[in-house]
């Protein structure tokens, strides 16, 4: 049985623009996750999430189940409320 792991080796392998989507959703999926984890941990809602946030709920659901790609700003709005910051490293 084949890994995802296995998949991303072959798929980065096979093309370079899929090897860099891939990474990207890596990230994004990692920045997704920071948020649900620390959204959960404080016991808060989507709901009250995106109350916290101006914007609404149904965003904050998309963007949880990865259904949109948001914009930096609209990640940074939804970090704020739960404590968390971005930030940038080199390679």
């Amino acid at each position: 049985m084949r890994t995802w792991e296995d998949f991303k080796k072959e798929a980065k392998k096979a093309n370079s623009l899929t090897k860099q989507d891939i990474e990207e959703m890596e990230e994004l999926a990692s920045i997704i996750s920071a948020i649900i984890d620390r959204r959960k941990e404080l016991g808060i809602s989507q709901r009250d999430l995106a109350d916290k946030c101006g914007i609404p709920h149904s965003s904050v659901a998309r963007i949880e189940a990865c259904v949109v790609k948001p914009n930096v700003e609209t990640i940074i709005k939804i970090m704020k409320p739960l404590g968390l910051t971005l930030s940038v490293s080199q390679l």
